[in-house]
């Protein structure tokens, strides 16, 4: 683990390790850094096997938890479960709830350490999921910033997301891009991909793409940004899946609580959303729709 952390949960050999000051002066400056060395080869090897066995079998499609992020799913020509060769930008949110032992992995400890250092001792883990892009054909993911998908109820506003590739990332599979600075600027109007708020990928308006800084990693380093800073990835055209999984730490306060939906998730009603609250029980469904009511009405 070559980096140097107060809430670091083994301590590192590395001569080389990158002091939690560097990578926080980078993360002040550019709303991102990048951390080399994150996960070691035999746990990537085992988070390869691990991710490839949940993306084959589509696992957490049922409760809403796997989806292609440009898809309009019931679209004419579209099944009602997409076969894995029509899936342009597949993601499984929280793959932990379907592979367990993801949850112990010395990476996401490392991760939450950075985070914590970043946000201080109550952050904590709140939102974690895993991208694939096929070969050749994955699509590349839109400019936007994170921030504008939160949505009413979220217990922050400012969140660190870090962001690990299982394999060598570049121009040709999708390195992840950054505008450097955006992070202290403003919340961009953000659009659905497709007209009718159906698809679940949020894209910025007004972007410049070519402020954008690619950040190539190799397997196991991470980069982590702000959830205001402005990022995309390319597509993949390499002959290889391109795999990803991303943790992504806040503080939650009532204080910093998001309370009015911002205008361009009005309406949005995506397949996978729709999925998620059928398989939940009755009731639980109706207290989720109280506690909206009271945020809305400022009664909580």
């Amino acid at each position: 683990m070559p980096i140097l952390s107060s809430y670091a949960t083994r301590p590192t050999a590395c001569p080389q390790a990158t002091p939690i000051a560097t990578i926080r002066a980078d993360y002040d400056r550019d709303g991102f850094a990048v951390i080399p060395g994150l996960a070691d080869a035999a746990e990537l090897a085992a988070l390869r096997q691990t991710y490839d066995r949940l993306f084959e079998s589509q696992a957490g499609w049922g409760s809403g938890d796997f989806f292609d992020m440009l898809a309009v799913e019931g679209a004419p020509g579209r099944p009602a479960g997409e076969a894995a060769e029509a899936l342009r930008l597949p993601q499984l949110a929280w793959p932990s709830r379907y592979a367990p032992e993801l949850a112990a992995a010395p990476l996401r400890l490392a991760a939450e350490a950075i985070g914590k250092d970043l946000l201080g001792p109550e952050a904590e883990l709140v939102w974690e999921f895993a991208i694939m892009k096929p070969p050749r054909v994955g699509a590349p993911t839109p400019w936007h910033q994170d921030e504008a998908s939160f949505t009413l109820g979220t217990p922050y506003r400012t969140a660190v997301s870090v962001w690990i590739p299982l394999q060598d990332t570049d121009a040709a599979n999708g390195c992840m891009l950054y505008v450097p600075g955006s992070h202290r600027g403003i919340l961009l109007p953000h659009e659905s991909v497709d007209a009718a708020g159906r698809a679940h990928a949020l894209r910025a308006v007004g972007v410049d793409p070519s402020r954008g800084v690619p950040v190539p990693l190799r397997a196991g380093d991470a980069v982590l940004h702000h959830s205001r800073t402005l990022h995309s990835a390319g597509p993949n055209t390499s002959a290889a899946p391109r795999r990803a999984l991303t943790l992504e730490f806040a503080v939650k306060s009532k204080a910093d609580m998001v309370r009015r939906d911002f205008a361009w998730n009005h309406g949005k009603r995506t397949a996978h959303a729709e999925r998620a609250a059928r398989a939940l029980p009755v009731g639980q469904r109706m207290r989720q729709s109280l506690r909206r009511t009271l945020i809305r009405l400022g009664l909580r």
